[in-house]
Formats: C-alpha cells, sequence, structure tokens
C-alpha cells in the first residue's frame, strides 16, 4: 500500500504515515454500515407489521436489552485485549444473524420473530457502532481524528448507499431471510479490517497509545460510574439524550403517517429504501466536502451547534405544517446534519477521555443513554397523544428544547478545547 501515502494526502488532510489506518478504517465503517443498511429497510416495515402501536414497548425491550449487555461488555473489556474483545463482539452478532435466518425460514411465530428482529437490529446498529467509534478514538489522537474522522466516517455513508441498494435488488431475486447470511458476511469483512488496524497500532510503539492492546481493565460497571461521575461525560449523555428525543419523535409520526396512507408493504418498504439512499448520498456529499474543513476551520463548535438550530426550525415547520411529506424532508434533513456534522464531531469528543472512557462510559452513553432516550419518548409522546395532544403542539414544546439541546453542544466544545490543553 505504499501508493496510498501518495495518493491519499493529496486529496484528504491525511499525513503519508495516516495512509494504510485510514484505509482500513475506512473499509471497516464501509463493511459495517453496508451490513446494517442491508436490514435496516426490513427492520421499519417489520415494525409497521407488528403494529405502529407496539414501538414504545419494542423500543423500551432495546433499552433493557442494551442495560442488560453494558455491563457485560464492561466485564469483557476488563479482561480480553482489544483485538479479541471485538471479534468476539461480532461473531456474537453474526451467530445472531445465522439464527434469524434459521427462524425466518421455519416461519416460527412471524410476528414475534419480527419484534425480536426489531429490538435486535436496534441494539445491533447503536452497539458495534460505538464500538467502532471507540476504536477510532483509540487509534488516533485528538488533533488526527478532526482531520480523519469526517474521511473515515464518509466510508460508512458510501456502505449505507449501497446497502439499501442491496436490499432493493437483491429481493427480487433471493428470499428476504437470505440478506441476513449476506449482512453477516459483511461482519467477517470487518473482522479482517480490525484485525490490519491491530498490526498497524502495535507497529507503532512510541505512540502514547502503545498499550492499546492491553485489556482495559477496571471493573464491569466502570462504564456508568465514569459517565455519571464526569460533568464533561455527563454533558455528552445530555446532547446525545436531546438528539434522541428529537428524533424518537420524528420516528414516531413519521411511521404512523406512512402507515396510514401507505397500504402496500412493498411499497413501504421501497420508500424506507429511497429515504435511507437520500440521507446516505447527502451525507457523504457532505462527508468529503464539508466536515473536516468546517470542524478543522470553525471547530467542534458550529458542528455540534448547527443540528440543534436547524432541528429548532424544522419543528417550528411541523407545528405549521403536520403533513408526511415535511416529516420526511424534515428527517432527511436532520439525519444528513447528524451524521455529517454532529457525529463525528460528537466522537472527537472522547478523544480527550481516558481509554476506559472511550470504551466503557462511551458504549453505556452511545447504547443505553441513546435507548433509554428512545423509551422515554415513545412512552411520553403515546401518553400525550391520549390526551388528546396534537403532533403540531408537541412539536412546539421541542422547539426550546432544540435551543437548550444547542447550549449543551456549545458548552461541550469549550470543555474539549480545555481537556486538550487548546
Amino acid at each position: 500500500m505504499a501508493w496510498l501515502q501518495d495518493v491519499l494526502p493529496s486529496v484528504t488532510d491525511a499525513e503519508p504515515d495516516e495512509a494504510v489506518p485510514l484505509v482500513w478504517a475506512f473499509l471497516y465503517f464501509f463493511c459495517l454500515l453496508c451490513g446494517y443498511y442491508i436490514l435496516r429497510p426490513v427492520r421499519d416495515e417489520m415494525a409497521i407489521q407488528s403494529g405502529v402501536q407496539h414501538l414504545p414497548w419494542m423500543m423500551t425491550g432495546t433499552f433493557v436489552t442494551l442495560l442488560l449487555m453494558t455491563p457485560l461488555f464492561g466485564w469483557l473489556s476488563a479482561r480480553v485485549p482489544r483485538y479479541r474483545l471485538l471479534l468476539t463482539v461480532y461473531a456474537f452478532f453474526g451467530l445472531n444473524l445465522v439464527l434469524f435466518f434459521a427462524a425466518m425460514t421455519s416461519d416460527l411465530s412471524p410476528q414475534w420473530a419480527a419484534r425480536t428482529f426489531f429490538v435486535w437490529l436496534s441494539v445491533f446498529n447503536l452497539f458495534v457502532v460505538s464500538v467502532f467509534w471507540s476504536v477510532m478514538a483509540d487509534l488516533f489522537t485528538p488533533t488526527q481524528g478532526a482531520r480523519l474522522f469526517g474521511v473515515i466516517a464518509a466510508g460508512g455513508s458510501i456502505g449505507a448507499m449501497v446497502g439499501p441498494l442491496l436490499t432493493t435488488g437483491l429481493t427480487y431475486l433471493i428470499p428476504i431471510p437470505g440478506l441476513l447470511l449476506l449482512s453477516a458476511v459483511f461482519l467477517v469483512a470487518c473482522g479482517f479490517c480490525i484485525r490490519q488496524l491491530d498490526r498497524w497500532a502495535m507497529a507503532r510503539p512510541s505512540r502514547q497509545i502503545s498499550r492499546q492492546g492491553e485489556p482495559i481493565g477496571g471493573s464491569i460497571w466502570a462504564g456508568i460510574r465514569l459517565a455519571l461521575s464526569s460533568p464533561y461525560l455527563l454533558g455528552i449523555c445530555l446532547y446525545l439524550f436531546f438528539l434522541t428525543t428529537t428524533a424518537t419523535f420524528l420516528y414516531l409520526e413519521q411511521m404512523r403517517l406512512i402507515s396510514e396512507q401507505i397500504p402496500s408493504p412493498q411499497g413501504r418498504t421501497r420508500l424506507f429504501a429511497l429515504i435511507d439512499l437520500a440521507v446516505n448520498v447527502l451525507t457523504f456529499l457532505m462527508q468529503v466536502t464539508v466536515t473536516s474543513r468546517v470542524i478543522s476551520r470553525f471547530g467542534l463548535v458550529s458542528a455540534l451547534v448547527v443540528l440543534p438550530v436547524v432541528s429548532a426550525i424544522g419543528f417550528s415547520v411541523i407545528a405549521v405544517m403536520p403533513f408526511l411529506v415535511v416529516f420526511i424532508l424534515f428527517t432527511v434533513v436532520r439525519r444528513v446534519g447528524e451524521y455529517a456534522l454532529a457525529k463525528p464531531a460528537r466522537e472527537v469528543l472522547f478523544t480527550v477521555v481516558s481509554r476506559e472512557e472511550k470504551y466503557k462510559a462511551k458504549n453505556f452513553i452511545d447504547t443505553a443513554v441513546s435507548r433509554g432516550g428512545d423509551a422515554t419518548t415513545g412512552w411520553i409522546v403515546s401518553g400525550v397523544k391520549t390526551l388528546g395532544v396534537t403532533a403540531g403542539q408537541v412539536a412546539w414544546v421541542l422547539v426550546p428544547v432544540a435551543l437548550l439541546w444547542g447550549w449543551v453542544g456549545w458548552f461541550l466544545a469549550r470543555k474539549e478545547e480545555k481537556l486538550r490543553g487548546g
């Protein structure tokens, strides 16, 4: 890969010695999100077939599952070296896909299989993506992260574009359960990329992360304790909670409107895939042209505050025009802003914390806090709806919530600068 050291620096902000890990990280995220997005349109259709009214229960199931998995992950990371830890995680989820394939092909209790798969995929997405960014925050320094995370995230965006296209095309050729086995193949490819990144890191003993191949240590509850004892990490928890709360309201209302207005399962699945494709194409274009430059030139403040401000404007529009097309357009804009700006910037926040915090606290924040926001919002929206509150009225309430969310982003950016010594 010597030629990469000449080519990549000319088209990205990477230094010559960063070319090889950048490529493997790019491919790692590509395979991870391609495997996920092969299955996401199917998951959303299964949610409708299971009954939109059951979504708060399924979100609660996801939250409880993550609460159970967090201490288990903490126990493993305290005892298992990073490379073996990651392979264990991916082997576990790959085996799950094989088991779901067996259940679906045997046609055992289709409705419960659909609900279980919704919960499983929601856990899978958050857990493996959280682990991925933990690895990135461990491999790269804060300065490298500001320059490279946008490019790495673009690898995921390309995978997220290829995934829905594969789903759309392959459903004409193979039964839906076959998609699960294809996704498992991409998880195997993730394991190969992890191995290459681990070799690169171990070949650089002079780096400050020279001990990263060793177990992280600590107790199984360390992730929760660390997240709740640090004002900085609590701020990240609050930022993510606001993001999740506002996103879940949009998701619930959009699913309700789609289930009411589009009767065909095939039509709904194609719409979900089209939304995913539009989001990921626009995200990719922003990541390769805007993300790194915005973070490098204007700092984390701009990247962390843009999405809350856009959300405040969007909820104001929804409050006046609560139509399906408005929800879809706003969802696309928000998801692009999250994946292209807020997400890479949020990952940079973790480059200034300890290794134990990068893996354990970050995993707790990205999984339990995120899905806790889902479950809480689901029950709140369901409850206020029974009282006759409209979607437009809820949207008005979320406008000041979005502005408070923006202030939290500003606080985190300033705190990160101080921790970095800027």
